[in-house]
């Protein structure tokens, strides 16, 4: 059990979450900031942020959109540390017949697109995946040569990005671009598990990644869909951060549908709470993390 506060972390939409799966997820700019500051209201420290195309509902890299969101949240709360995702961007589903060439789906963009909507608002914190890996009918492609240009522009805009890590690989990366000195210690890593084809949403899993992570490293981990609050429970068991949110499920409890992002962070909030732990306020979040003393 940490000896320190816990931040949680709320990861309010995501990118592959659909409407369908829970008429509640927040889509256009307005719902994201509605959902990020209510998160925040019940105890999240941090904010996860995707954007969506309004009409489609799906992911979007465009910054517009991410500077709607930016500006409503800040409207209303200076205290709430921002993290915008970089993952958009790094998705590519082959053709049937010709599998060199595209098919609709994907996303696969050069990595100074990935990152200019983090060097234009400059948010606390930003994602950076490390995963290479299959998921549902796209392959994630974060190419070794493309992560360092992105990192490089991350650090250069005064953004900590926070390490992704999907599997084992994805560490093993991460230790090559230290010794290469392209990340910065200490680390701050989120351990995503139960993607399927990435690691297992399972007790040793998670112990196993955290015993790899360089020391002094900052980490939290979270499961996905079922797993979502017996990982959260095991990762502050383990002296981890947390993270909860629509992004990694749409259900309270099995076969009840949240509410919305708020619901998740108090079930979360509680589970902590009754474990013996604290919920980290932004202020304390910051300097746990070695952060600014306020937003940009």
């Amino acid at each position: 059990m940490p000896d320190r506060a816990t931040i949680l972390t709320a990861a309010v939409t995501g990118n592959l979450t659909r409407p369908d799966q829970n008429p509640n997820l927040p889509v256009t700019p307005a719902q994201i900031a509605t959902a990020a500051l209510e998160a925040a209201s019940a105890g999240a420290a941090i904010v996860h942020l995707h954007v969506r195309d309004p009409e489609t509902a799906r992911g979007s890299m465009r910054i517009d959109l991410y500077r709607d969101v930016v500006d409503r949240i800040r409207a209303r709360n200076t205290d709430v540390i921002l993290n915008l995702t970089t993952g958009e961007g790094g998705r590519f589903v082959p053709t049937d017949d010709d599998p060199q060439k595209a098919a609709p789906g994907s996303t696969l963009c050069v990595p100074e697109k990935r990152v200019a909507h983090i060097e234009a608002l400059r948010p606390e914190i930003c994602t950076l995946d490390f995963n290479t890996m299959w998921s549902g009918q796209a392959s994630v492609i974060n190419a070794p040569r493309n992560l360092e240009i992105m990192a490089r522009r991350i650090y250069a805009s005064g953004v900590r990005p926070e390490i992704e890590i999907f599997d084992s690989g994805d560490l093993h990366l991460v230790k090559y671009f230290l010794k290469k000195d392209i990340l910065v210690e200490p680390l701050l890593v989120q351990i995503v598990l139960g993607v399927r084809f990435g690691a297992v949403a399972d007790p040793q899993t998670m112990a196993y990644l955290v015993g790899q992570l360089p020391p002094g490293s900052q980490w939290a981990a979270f499961g996905i869909g079922r797993m979502a609050f017996p990982m959260l429970a095991q990762a502050f068991l383990l002296g981890g951060h947390v993270r909860i949110g629509m992004e990694d499920t749409v259900q309270i409890a099995p076969g009840e549908l949240c509410r919305d992002n708020a619901q998740l962070v108090e079930k979360a909030v509680s589970i902590v709470e009754s474990l013996g732990g604290k919920i980290a306020t932004p202020l304390e979040a910051r300097k746990i993390l070695g952060a600014t003393d306020g937003p940009r």
